[in-house]
């Protein structure tokens, strides 16, 4: 059925139904501009304004001189993706098991009772507790919200601001459900390199003059480097955005309550539309899918109608349960607990790799510690796997495939010490056999 109509809304209107009718199919190459516009007897003008509308519905992809396709659903990559047998899973991105609460325990405790629709969305003692503790970072005023999880709420705020086609400053690398949020959403990305100090604020500011609408930031424990903001790097970070007043900035503090490093906020006064989000997964557990959402009035009430007491709020049992957690004595004393074990960890597997050889850039807050070698990632990947142990790749946490092709990440959330020695031995030796293949 070939492509019909003398309108650019005609144009776009066949396409499209022949992809829901299944004639064009993912992949499949639409005309050249030129070619379609001479067939159809209409300007190329009309042409390429179809095909650009039909771009940023999200129903074809631009290739630059490859030319236009009709888009297909991306296939992303996800954490906790298990790696079966007996391999030795350092890739997870998995907090420790043994240094969570006790879900169930902290349901069935305090006084909940069945909400029905129509009362508020947010829990009242939650929403008090987590103001408290909002207010110790941020002076200026803001409102509590709770969403279904960090990505829900970046996604959620993105949206409520955003159009297809929109530019997003992220870390570069980046985490993983990020680079999903972006091209799930037809947002455009611009890396911005990080270092050891979290953001670099020249590659912050050039994608800021590139036309960025938003920045999302993660202030520390940052996946998958585990860099964090320090006091100068955060106060440079505001300097650069206090000269674009309009830019929707989000920080996503993900590790909060465990975190080994304080928390430097980038969001000068003067940014007009701003959210600072705390997840609970990574130090409560990963089922609960909840993040404390800080914003200003405007973000706030943008957010708030996508999580209506009506149809979308954030379970009321979810809620009352966190809110047991985290004023829970011992559930604090395991936060402590926490944060010293993954940082004991994590400076243990770094001294191992140092003794055989492999330096690491900078000490790591989280879970996770970014390696980058002077060979193929992806061979050391797959070498690895052979010898029994499982980590990632580090280009599958950037935008560009080619980007980070000797990083790998390794999760070092679990790991002890025997495990640690053996897997720098482990690497020190597929290290040693690529280089010589080289």
């Amino acid at each position: 059925m070939p492509i019909s109509g003398t309108t650019a809304a005609e144009i776009v209107g066949s396409v499209r139904d022949q992809v829901a009718s299944g004639v064009l199919a993912p992949q499949a190459m639409l005309p050249p501009v030129r070619a379609l516009a001479a067939e159809l007897g209409v300007n190329r003008n009309t042409v390429a304004l179809a095909y650009r509308r039909l771009v940023e519905a999200g129903v074809a992809e631009t290739r630059g001189r490859g030319g236009t396709v009709i888009a297909a659903v991306p296939q992303l990559a996800h954490e906790g993706v298990g790696v079966g047998g007996d391999s030795v899973d350092l890739s997870s991105g998995n907090p420790d098991p043994q240094l969570l609460p006790d879900i169930l325990a902290a349901a069935r405790s305090g006084h909940y009772s069945q909400p029905l629709y129509g009362m508020p969305a947010v829990d009242k003692e939650l929403a008090a507790w987590a103001s408290a503790d909002f207010a110790e970072d941020i002076e200026q005023p803001f409102r509590t919200l709770v969403a279904h999880g960090a990505v829900d709420a970046t996604e959620r705020l993105l949206n409520a601001y955003l159009a297809r086609g929109d530019i997003v400053a992220v870390e570069d690398p980046c985490f993983l459900a990020s680079i999903g949020t972006l091209r799930l959403s037809g947002y455009q990305s611009a890396p911005v390199q990080v270092d050891g100090a979290g953001m670099r604020p020249d590659a912050l500011r050039a994608a800021l003059e590139d036309g960025a609408r938003a920045v999302v930031c993660t202030p520390r424990a940052h996946n998958p480097t585990g860099a964090s903001l320090t006091e100068e790097r955060a106060a440079e970070l505001r300097a650069i955005l206090t000269e674009h007043p309009q830019v929707l900035v989000i920080e996503d503090d993900h590790f909060s309550a465990v975190s080994a490093r304080p928390y430097h906020r980038i969001t000068p006064p003067t940014t007009a539309r701003w959210a600072l989000v705390r997840s609970v997964s990574k130090f409560l557990g990963p089922d609960l899918r909840l993040a404390l959402v800080a914003a200003d009035a405007e973000s706030a009430t943008r957010l708030e109608v996508r999580l209506s007491a009506g149809t979308t709020w954030v379970s009321r049992l979810l809620q009352h349960t966190v809110h047991e957690l985290l004023v829970d004595p011992g559930v604090q004393e395991l936060h402590e607990q926490a944060r010293a074990a993954y940082a004991d960890r994590s400076g243990l597997l770094i001294q191992r790799l140092h003794a055989h050889g492999i330096e690491v850039a900078h000490q790591p807050d989280g879970l996770n510690v970014w390696v980058e070698l002077d060979v193929d990632g992806r061979s050391v990947v797959q070498a690895l796997a052979d010898r029994g142990w499982a980590v990632r790749p580090g280009h599958l946490f950037a935008r560009d495939p080619s980007a980070y092709r000797g990083a790998i990440r390794i999760t070092s959330a679990t790991i002890t010490e025997p495990q640690a020695e053996a897997f720098a031995t482990e690497l020190a030796a597929v290290v040693a056999d690529l280089r010589t293949a080289l």
